[in-house]
C-alpha cells in the first residue's frame, strides 16, 4: 500500500446533538485533513487572518494544552459579550478538546495521523445561553453535548457518513426542521 492511500486529504460532516434545555445543543460543521493539504492551508489562512466577532482558536485542554490533531474553533455566531466568550473558550471549548481526544482514543481518528491532520471546526453555541442568569448554566450538561457533538461529527467525517446511496434512498423522507416549521406558519 503506497503512503499517498493512506491520506486523508479532505473530508467534511455537520452533527447535531440536543440536551433537555434549549440552549443545550451542538451543531458543529467539520472540515478534517492532512496538514500539508488543503486543509492546512486553510487552517493557517484562518489562523492569520482573525476577524473581530468571530476569534479563531485552537481548542486546548487548558491554556498551554492544545489537542491533536490539531483543533481550530471558528463561531458561527458573532461574539459580542465577555460572557458568552467566556462559555464559548471555556465550557464549549473544553468539550471540543475533550471530544478530539475521545475519537483519538475510540480508533475514529487513527492515532498515528494525529500529528498529521488538522479540524477546522464550526461551532455553535445557541445565544440564548445569555438569557440564563449567571450560575443558571448548567456548564456540564453544556459540556457533554459538545463533547458527544465533536465525537458524533468527527466519526460521521472518517466513515464518509451519511453516504451518497442513503442520501439518494431517503432524500424525500428526510424534512429539513426549519422548512417544516415555515411551512407550519411558525416562522
Amino acid at each position: 500500500m503506497s503512503k499517498n492511500s493512506d491520506r486523508i486529504g479532505m473530508r467534511t460532516a455537520e452533527a447535531l446533538v440536543e440536551g433537555d434545555e434549549g440552549y443545550l445543543c451542538a451543531e458543529p460543521e467539520i472540515v478534517i485533513g492532512e496538514l500539508d493539504g488543503p486543509v492546512g492551508t486553510a487552517l493557517a489562512t484562518l489562523v492569520g487572518d482573525q476577524v473581530k466577532g468571530h476569534t479563531r482558536v485552537f481548542a486546548i485542554l487548558n491554556s498551554d494544552v492544545q489537542v491533536k490533531p490539531a483543533t481550530l474553533m471558528v463561531s458561527k455566531v458573532t461574539v459580542k459579550s465577555e460572557r458568552y466568550t467566556g462559555i464559548l473558550m471555556g465550557t464549549v471549548q473544553a468539550a471540543i478538546a475533550h471530544g478530539v481526544l475521545d475519537a483519538v482514543r475510540a480508533g475514529v481518528i487513527p492515532r498515528e495521523k494525529a500529528e498529521d491532520l488538522g479540524i477546522i471546526y464550526s461551532v455553535w453555541l445557541d445565544p440564548a445561553v445569555l438569557e440564563l442568569a449567571p450560575g443558571k448554566v448548567d456548564h456540564d450538561a453544556l459540556f457533554k453535548v459538545h463533547r458527544e457533538a465533536t465525537v458524533k461529527v468527527l466519526t460521521k467525517a472518517m466513515n464518509r457518513e451519511p453516504s451518497i446511496d442513503w442520501l439518494l434512498e431517503n432524500q424525500h423522507t428526510v424534512e429539513h426542521y426549519f422548512h417544516q416549521l415555515g411551512r407550519e406558519g411558525k416562522i
